[in-house]
């Protein structure tokens, strides 16, 4: 598989995937098989970057609470 792995397509920040040469930093990382599926769709034959990765799967794992604690609550959020 030829991945474009130049730059994230969620936050445009510069990266490289490392599943072409048998081990990513990714690889690490628990994603359910339905952020799985929805990143598949979401970014067909592209890589996102760590940060972003783990970022998606803490809001996946987070209560709905903590979801709007993160919204409203961060700093630089409005």
């Amino acid at each position: 598989m030829s991945l474009d792995n130049t730059a994230c397509p969620r936050c445009g920040g510069g990266f490289r995937c490392g599943v072409n040469d048998g081990h990513c930093a990714c690889f690490g990382l628990r994603l359910s098989e339905s952020l799985k599926a929805q990143l598949s769709a979401q970014y067909p034959d592209q890589c996102l970057c760590l940060p972003c990765l783990a970022a998606l799967a803490a809001m996946e794992a987070a209560t709905p609470a903590e979801v709007a604690a993160i919204k409203v609550g961060s700093p630089g959020r409005t």
